[in-house]
């Protein structure tokens, strides 16, 4: 009996112990976030002149459902943009819009209207207003390569290559939509054949995205038009899907290519802006530049295989993750000082970063996103990403429905796209987030607080600063001849390192962010940065 006591009473001591010690872990987790909280307060909330203004990616159909069919809409992303602007963004990408027989609507079967899964013109229009009145910008996927074979250009070609009498050439003055794709007698790679014909057709991506004959001025005078109704309803700029592809092979002839859609958006409305797709090197997307366009998504940085996971995963150390930062500013102003980099960490092609690190809770994805919303430029977040969803493998996985709560029939909550995979999620819903100041998504608002509240954070130049700079720690400087530079630096190491700033300009803590219980500390100039922690600092209070 004694026996048992004695157990009893250990065991109760090593409750009692448990208890005392979760209490001191909880105490010092909030202790940590009202250190953050404090420094990063101090920060002006309007976002003054000279940030480039972040945007929000949504891929609408998986966003938010306002009529309850299961399907996000454009009233959806209407109810939901003072979300998106309390992160701190002010800009939205809407994926395409426009109707489509995929789910995904990268095939566009009218490119003036709306998909009536979505909504109405009329439903855009309301969403563009609701951006104005919050000095939100709305940009819209614009498909150039190619439509789909649902497009009344490709069905109207169609039938009359089907009615063409055998060995009779197409004439385009019988019917000038046959000039608008590139059809052959000639089986090749890729092309498509028209079914029942001896016709095919160029069609890269897959059988139902016949590719547009881009030499052609018909199409080109069709493009003006579409980029001319977009503007006029409300549209600010346009994500250009898949640049490098217009011409297989052929990067001068892209580049021509996009340097008519810019000069053409351009005169159509000065302040359009332009945003590239080019998946491919950074030497090679880089030479877009020469097109005149205002940005090309920074590839490099991202993906599982990217830079950034790269220098998390201990691939690269943390002074290469700043030379890598220095050079490329380097080589996008060798193509064109109006260069503006559109940093990224996911997108919807991407399986999304919560699954990157396997034994990760929280640090590196959170450390993560700081390395790329604190980037220079104009910097892009996918939907979901703010909470840290998963998803992987097939496309549909990477476009689960917003994790806005637990229960799957929470207003808003959207139906899985057609043959996504049960996706677990690893971090908790929105709605728990929300609870929890320590959460991804409340360190995803710091983030955007620093950036949004320090122009040099967007429009600086990188510089590395060497001394300081070490395998584990990156100190970047940022300066524009505008405002006060800014030292950014980050840990990236599980163990707490000690930075002496004292021989520089940078006397003032700024910003913070961390992601353990141990707090930020700068006192005589010597800043001690906690694991995956970072600070921002300048010279003026």
């Amino acid at each position: 009996m004694k026996k048992y006591r004695k157990i009893i009473l250990s065991l109760v001591l090593l409750l009692s112990v448990l208890i005392v010690y979760a209490v001191k872990q909880q105490s010092s987790r909030k202790s940590a976030v009202s250190v953050m909280s404090q420094v990063n307060a101090s920060l002006q909330e309007d976002i003054p002149e000279g940030v480039y203004p972040s945007v929000y990616e949504v891929f609408v159909g998986s966003f938010y459902d306002a009529d309850g069919d299961g399907t996000g809409d454009l009233n959806g992303v209407t109810q939901k943009l003072d979300y998106i602007h309390d992160l701190g963004f002010r800009g939205i990408w809407l994926m395409p819009i426009a109707p489509s027989p995929t789910y995904h609507k990268y095939d566009v079967a009218d490119y003036t209207d709306i998909d009536p899964a979505y909504g109405t013109r009329e439903d855009f229009r309301t969403l563009a207003a609701a951006c104005r009145e919050r000095r939100m910008q709305v940009i819209v996927d614009l498909v150039l390569n190619h439509t789909s074979v649902q497009h009344p250009w490709f069905q109207t070609a169609a039938a009359y290559l089907h009615d063409l009498p055998e060995g009779a050439e197409p004439d385009p003055q019988a019917c000038p939509y046959v000039d608008y794709y590139r059809f052959t007698r000639q089986a090749q790679g890729g092309y498509a054949q028209l079914a029942d014909s001896g016709w095919y057709y160029e069609a890269r991506f897959w059988e139902g995205m016949p590719d547009l004959n881009l030499d052609s001025d018909a199409v080109r005078r069709e493009i003006r038009e579409i980029m001319r109704y977009w503007l006029n309803e409300g549209a600010d700029g346009f994500r250009l899907d898949a640049v490098t592809s217009y011409y297989t092979g052929n990067a001068d002839k892209n580049i021509e290519f996009l340097s008519f859609v810019n000069q053409t958006a351009k005169e159509l409305d000065p302040d359009c802006y332009i945003v590239c797709e080019g998946w491919d090197s950074q030497k090679v997307y880089a030479r877009y530049y020469a097109s005149g366009v205002d940005s090309m998504f920074d590839f490099a940085f991202a993906d599982a295989s990217g830079i950034i996971a790269g220098t998390l995963l201990g691939q690269y150390t943390a002074r290469d993750f700043g030379n890598m930062l220095e050079k490329e500013w380097q080589l996008y102003e060798s193509y064109g000082p109006q260069a503006v980099n559109a940093p990224f960490y996911t997108n919807h092609d991407m399986g999304r970063s919560a699954g990157y690190y396997a034994t990760d809770e929280g640090d590196r994805t959170k450390l993560a996103q700081a390395m790329n919303l604190l980037a220079g430029g104009k910097v892009f977040l996918y939907y979901g990403e703010e909470i840290g969803m998963k998803g992987a493998g097939r496309d549909e996985n990477k476009r689960a429905p917003m994790y806005w709560s637990d229960d799957p029939q929470a207003a808003g909550m959207t139906k899985a796209p057609p043959g996504m995979d049960n996706v677990q999620m690893k971090f908790p819903s929105l709605a728990e987030q929300e609870k929890d100041p320590y959460s991804i998504l409340n360190y995803i608002r710091e983030v955007m607080r620093i950036r949004n509240a320090l122009p040099v954070i967007t429009s600086g130049r990188t510089w590395v600063h060497q001394d300081l700079t070490t395998d584990d720690v990156c100190v970047l400087i940022r300066e524009d001849g505008v405002h006060a530079p800014a030292l950014v630096v980050y840990n990236i190491s599980p163990e707490t390192q000690t930075i002496h700033t004292g021989s520089t300009e940078f006397h003032h803590l700024k910003g913070v962010l961390t992601v353990s219980a141990e707090p930020v500390g700068f006192r005589d100039d010597t800043l001690t940065l906690p694991p995956w922690g970072t600070a921002v600092l300048t010279g003026e209070e």
